[in-house]
């Protein structure tokens, strides 16, 4: 069995004192999303049992201590870690937090080597992970530099796709941030992407301006006359069909996103507001511009309902399904440009 039939999907397990575990196992409760994948939780086999009996769930577990023992159809549990850890549901704990990169980092690094296909990541709290050894504001930050490519957050549901010219930076700061150079290198990102990942050959892609009214002629600020339009003017004569920019306060409520394959947003709130709202719990954060793939679920960490039961598994199944398909899509689209993924030996 090939990889394009048998995909290993690793999990890193998040922040284990938040909703992450509750959604891998209520994901994988449906035995059939073992027909379509193998996954590869990183954490400790005994926490994981603890955490499905806290939850009452019936999912069955195999535990292994290398990477070379992982079983198709199983779901796998890699003992990253052989000591107990104490949990204490619902609260932020910087202990807990070390255990969440460790799982992330061991996990990114299977997915460097190959072991593991793609990677999906469980919600970690982006406070109690800073250390000496890990200083990223997120998973993307780190996956940036560790993965070839050029990251990107690019939010997905259906054919809603969301991206961003800047992301975790202050308000305060993001015009400063837009350059020319970083629009033309985020533009071709998502071009790219959409041809790579989603098999959409000649993408149509929108951009939002930065101030309300996209500047009113200059009025309401000078950024999207003065950099944005030459910008994505010089792109769109290299045969870029990037339109733009738009004024970002009607342009979803109106229905015009959805003449677009993507639409770009300048700064975080401008895309992510209006991306969850029109999502319902269902959207999926890919890191597009990389050389593997890594989705998220797009909620956090919800200390307030975790080890309840209550957690909607919607947005994690989703990310696994949009990682599956992102991956044959590339296999797709290597075999039409002679340019083949290693794959597992049959």
């Amino acid at each position: 069995m090939n990889r394009a039939e048998n995909i290993i999907v690793g999990i890193s397990i998040g922040d284990l004192n938040g909703i992450g575990s509750e959604v891998v196992l209520k994901t994988f409760e449906d035995s059939r999303m073992l027909e379509l994948c193998t996954p590869v939780i990183f954490a400790n086999v005994k926490i994981m049992t603890f955490i499905k009996k806290n939850l009452d769930a019936t999912t069955a577990l195999h535990g292994i201590d290398k990477l070379d023992q992982i079983v198709p159809g199983k779901i796998n549990v890699f003992n990253l870690w052989k000591e107990g850890v104490d949990l204490n549901l619902g609260v932020n704990d910087e202990k807990v937090g070390t255990y969440a990169i460790k799982s992330f980092t061991a996990a990114t690094q299977a997915l460097k080597e190959g072991i593991i296909d793609v990677l999906v990541t469980a919600p970690i709290n982006k406070y109690n992970v800073q250390s000496e050894e890990f200083k990223f504001p997120g998973h993307t930050d780190y996956l940036d530099q560790e993965l070839e490519g050029n990251a990107l957050m690019l939010m997905v549901q259906d054919n809603l796709r969301v991206g961003l010219l800047t992301d975790h930076i202050p308000l305060s700061e993001v015009a400063s941030h837009l350059t020319e150079e970083l629009i033309m290198k985020k533009i071709e990102t998502v071009r790219k992407s959409l041809i790579q990942d989603f098999s959409i050959n000649n993408p149509k892609i929108a951009v939002l301006g930065l101030n309300p009214h996209c500047g009113d002629g200059g009025v309401i600020g000078k950024e999207d006359d003065a950099v944005l339009r030459p910008a994505l003017k010089k792109i769109f004569d290299k045969g870029t069909l990037v339109f733009g920019p738009f004024p970002a306060d009607g342009f979803f409520g109106s229905g015009q996103y959805e003449k677009y394959d993507a639409i770009i947003a300048t700064y975080h709130d401008q895309g992510l507001i209006p991306f969850k709202t029109l999502s319902f719990g269902k959207g999926v954060n890919y890191t597009a511009g990389l050389n593997k793939v890594r989705t998220s679920p797009d909620h956090g960490t919800a200390y307030d309902i975790a080890g309840k039961g209550l957690a909607d598994n919607n947005s994690f199944k989703e990310a696994v399904y949009l990682a599956l398909d992102v991956y044959r899509s590339r296999i797709q689209y290597a075999e039409i440009t002679e340019k083949p993924l290693r794959v597992r030996e049959k």
